[in-house]
């Protein structure tokens, strides 16, 4: 179309230079989409980012991650070296000394052997009570008549059922056994379940210079008292328990 000469001048370079400005910019897009093209075709020879391999439902063409040297704890790997907790055994809850001793120590001895086999029985937290031998059964009482020092008089010899433990005699040849798990003193009738009953062993106390005494078959069942009246019962993790089972073997109070 041929330029309209009838307008005012100046209109004609005006147009040539748009027609210049529109060719210009035509030729610069043409050029920057040639360049992305070729940019396009050479990463095409590239291997897919990597980040595309943590997406779900895509393969990962990434070089795998080494594995690690030992499965994390918990995961089927070897255990771990711990030490080994021993279970408790059965009598964790008795105090049991290391070794059996010989014979009960009195206070202040310095031999474990009695001087004399004669011995009265003093309660640990009742030092004015004893062991005292009346009607049907062993109570702890306070002593106040020569007929009741010889009733509260006891002579400590090895156990009837096991020599390494102790029994106590009368001085008219009983014994004291325990029965229907109290204390008393009964005749020997020669069964194995009276030397039984009338054998104690004796075991460490938190009392210094006392004992306990528990009983051969009933391991775990310790003389105590209760009610002023000496019993046999099982171990009980309490300091009253610990208190009433503790017994100090003294010089005899018939002598």
């Amino acid at each position: 179309m041929a330029p309209d000469t009838s307008r005012i001048p100046g209109t004609r370079r005006l147009w040539l230079a748009g027609t210049v400005a529109v060719a210009t910019i035509a030729a610069c897009v043409t050029a920057i989409v040639m360049t992305d093209r070729g940019v396009d075709e050479a990463s095409g020879s590239l291997e897919p980012s990597p980040v595309n391999a943590t997406l779900p439902g895509l393969i990962s063409f990434g070089s795998p991650s080494p594995s690690p040297t030992a499965p994390p704890k918990g995961k089927g790997g070897p255990p771990s070296a711990e030490p080994t907790k021993t279970p408790p055994s059965r009598h964790t809850s008795t105090p049991k000394p290391s070794a059996e001793p010989s014979k009960p120590t009195a206070p202040g001895a310095s031999s474990p052997t009695p001087v004399s086999n004669w011995r009265s029985v003093r309660a640990a937290n009742y030092t004015d009570r004893y062991w005292h031998a009346a009607d049907d059964s062993v109570a702890l009482d306070r002593i106040t008549s020569a007929a009741a020092a010889e009733d509260a008089t006891f002579k400590v010899v090895d156990g009837l059922a096991k020599s390494s433990c102790y029994s106590f005699a009368t001085a008219d040849g009983r014994y004291l056994r325990h029965r229907n798990f109290v204390l008393r003193e009964e005749r020997d009738d020669g069964s194995s379940l009276f030397e039984q009953d009338a054998t104690f062993c004796a075991r460490p106390s938190s009392f210094s210079g006392a004992v306990m005494l528990e009983s051969v078959n009933y391991p775990g069942r310790f003389l105590r008292h209760r009610n002023f009246v000496v019993r046999l019962e099982s171990y009980q993790h309490s300091d009253l328990y610990r208190r009433d089972s503790a017994f100090r073997l003294v010089a005899a109070l018939g002598d």
